[in-house]
């Protein structure tokens, strides 16, 4: 497996004495990045079964016992081969064990399904559920020394996927054809599961579409998400083609400023409301506040996008920077008739200062 199993073993207890001290009998962990956190290897159609006390137990489909030891530290796997089994299996895990409160983990995330939810309350009437996401997020929010390392190496690759960006960008590509080489590269470099999203057009969150176009005297915007033993950093740039306009590069130049001053500003101890306020009256003096997205950070990690979020959760603007978080920064793009201009890369928290790894 990747990583010493103590890694995923003592994560996985942390997470035990939290289900303790909240009064849960046991959880399951349905989402992809949380299920990879405690087991120690991505695996589709994720499902972790966690007492509050004792050992956990994974079900994978039947046929996958194997390939699946090698990669994780969990002892106990069930095979399944129906989705019947499945659920049956986690209904008598909780029935055996009398567990009345358990926790599920309520996520947009990819397998993450509300179906499951509502077969799960179905054959579960008796059960309390109880939403478990902060909790999980308590323990992924730090980053220890194993994981900021595979941050670092997962910056390089993105920098080089923003490089080849550079070179290739030409009027007349499409998005599409910029994603797929950059997407390309990125594999080549070990980016198991790589995001590129690209946009020659105002959008914030921009998959490729094949039928947008460079033109000339535009502006692209490329967001790249590489991951390496599934962590992410994250960079974004914007691309000048040719001459878009003094509007365009004086953005530009806001954007640089909001940056640094974001860097500056964005030390331990301090609330993310009060870096978010200095940066917004950047653009306010500078009369780009219209086109301004507010939520300037968010973390990195087993997603290219979590906790803290500050550009989806507002109450996470309000938490205080702190040592062994990782943070993109700056995240939202200025919003112009023109395009999206961003910049944005990955910092590890330390003691008194922000290391850079993209």
């Amino acid at each position: 497996m990747r990583g010493d199993k103590s890694i995923f073993e003592k994560r996985l207890r942390k997470f035990q004495k939290l289900l303790m001290e909240n009064n849960i009998d046991g959880a399951v962990i349905r989402t992809l990045s949380t299920f990879t956190y405690f087991t120690g290897t991505r695996w589709l159609r994720p499902s972790l079964l966690v007492p509050a006390e004792g050992e956990p137990i994974a079900l994978v489909v039947d046929g996958e016992d194997e390939e699946f030891r090698q990669r994780t530290w969990i002892e106990e796997i069930v095979e399944y081969q129906e989705a019947e089994t499945l659920m049956a299996t986690v209904v008598s895990w909780i029935r055996s064990n009398g567990y009345r409160r358990v926790g599920l983990e309520f996520s947009v995330e990819r397998d993450s399904y509300l179906l499951f939810y509502k077969v799960f309350k179905r054959l579960n009437p008796e059960v309390e559920i109880v939403d478990i996401m902060d909790l999980t997020f308590q323990l992924r929010m730090f980053k220890d020394d194993w994981e900021k390392e595979n941050i670092r190496k997962a910056g390089k690759i993105a920098a080089k996927g923003v490089k080849m960006a550079e070179e290739i960008i030409e009027p007349g590509m499409s998005e599409l054809e910029i994603a797929s080489e950059i997407h390309h590269l990125l594999m080549r470099e070990g980016s198991e599961d790589p995001k590129i999203y690209v946009s020659t057009t105002p959008r914030v969150h921009a998959e490729p579409f094949r039928d947008a176009i460079i033109k000339k005297d535009s502006v692209v915007t490329v967001v790249i998400g590489s991951d390496y033993n599934n962590y992410y950093a994250n960079m974004a740039r914007t691309f000048v083609i040719g001459d878009p306009g003094n509007d365009v590069r004086r953005a530009m130049g806001v954007k640089e400023k909001a940056y640094q001053r974001a860097l500056e500003k964005t030390k331990p101890g301090v609330t993310f409301n009060s870096v978010e306020k200095e940066i917004a009256e950047i653009f306010r003096e500078e009369r780009l506040e219209s086109y301004y997205l507010k939520g300037y950070t968010h973390g990195v990690g087993l997603l290219i996008e979590e906790p803290p979020i500050t550009t989806i959760l507002v109450s996470h603007r309000f938490l205080k920077v702190q040592k062994d978080m990782v943070l993109a920064i700056v995240h939202p793009p200025l919003m112009l008739p023109k395009g999206a201009i961003k910049k944005e890369d990955t910092f590890i928290v330390g003691e008194e200062s922000l290391e850079k790894v993209t």
